[in-house]
């Protein structure tokens, strides 16, 4: 692989679909992040839903801590500013997030580990935009998940029933002006994700950085309209690390474009809530033997990692 992250043309996966499936296996197999272009998403629909969040963030911070749900670990509504601390780090994140969850029934089994979604009264839009967006990216996440599922030798739908009611994530997130020289803190530390797969929507500002395998940190700065996809730490145990979860940060631009805010608009796909967690049997062998002989559900799993990022 070269030292650049790739991108591919999801619209391959109709056209060539062998080929296609045989790069962008290698390509997470090597880095755990890819672009996606030609996804499908209307840019109008992305345009709207920026607006709809930048609105928000706009607001007063008395207004959006009517939306802070203390103790809930950020599950849905607002988190304000140094909450979010990434696993190991000393200093909090700089950025302030919005959570939208799935909808689903209030009588659903699974109501109690997801929670209703709250909706700012001020931004007449951001309900309709923000939702739209969370079904787009949820489509677009099972169809790279076909993909991936080909290629470790799995039926082309094997996880579409496995995360058709998970507790995916919509998490629009403003990162502010940095006004102060020298601070420790960075916009994001250091982290690996949860869930399954994130898709991230606004990869175009500069800041991300991907470590490589070679301890390298390589920026991703994707076209405009170019979505983010990377491996989350739920698909790597499942994998037995055939695809890795890959450390990637948010580091402070210098000079001037520190000085501008930054958004973006990551989707944390994640597998059912009761959906086990165990390594699949392909992707244990003599060469690569099971990291993980106890296997845990997502629920639990997720519990466990919002404590470590000191959400809950």
């Amino acid at each position: 692989m070269s030292a650049a992250i790739p991108s591919f043309d999801i619209a391959r996966y109709d056209s060539d679909r062998a080929g296609f499936v045989a790069d962008l296996g290698a390509a997470y197999r090597e880095w755990g992040f890819a672009g996606i272009r030609n996804h499908g998403i209307p840019a109008q629909l992305i345009d709207d839903a920026y607006a709809a969040f930048k609105a928000f963030f706009a607001l007063p911070l008395e207004t959006k801590m009517k939306y802070h749900l203390a103790g809930s670990g950020g599950a849905r509504g607002y988190t304000p500013f140094g909450v979010e601390t990434a696993k190991d780090s000393k200093y909090p994140d700089l950025k302030e997030f919005w959570h939208i969850g799935r909808e689903i029934a209030r009588d659903s089994p699974h109501a109690q580990v997801m929670a209703a979604n709250l909706w700012p009264a001020e931004v007449a839009q951001f309900q309709r935009h923000g939702y739209a967006l969370y079904d787009a990216l949820d489509a677009l996440g099972v169809r790279v998940l076909r993909a991936l599922a080909l290629h470790i030798g799995l039926p082309e739908t094997w996880f579409d029933d496995k995360v058709d009611h998970g507790n995916s994530i919509l998490r629009p997130i403003h990162y502010p002006p940095i006004t102060t020289p020298d601070l420790p803190n960075v916009r994001s530390g250091a982290h690996e994700d949860i869930n399954f797969i994130t898709l991230l929507v606004g990869a175009s500002a500069q800041g991300l950085q991907v470590l490589s395998r070679k301890g390298e940190w390589v920026p991703f700065t994707a076209d405009a309209d170019t979505i983010v996809v990377n491996i989350g730490d739920m698909l790597q145990r499942l994998t037995n690390h055939v695809y890795p979860s890959t450390t990637h940060r948010v580091v402070n631009p210098p000079g001037e474009e520190g000085r501008k805010p930054r958004y973006s608009v990551p989707f944390f796909l994640h597998p059912n809530p009761e959906f086990l967690i165990q390594s699949l049997p392909g992707c244990v062998s003599a060469d690569n033997p099971d990291r993980y002989p106890q296997p845990i559900t997502a629920h639990e799993y997720l519990q466990q990692r919002l404590r470590e990022i000191r959400l809950i």
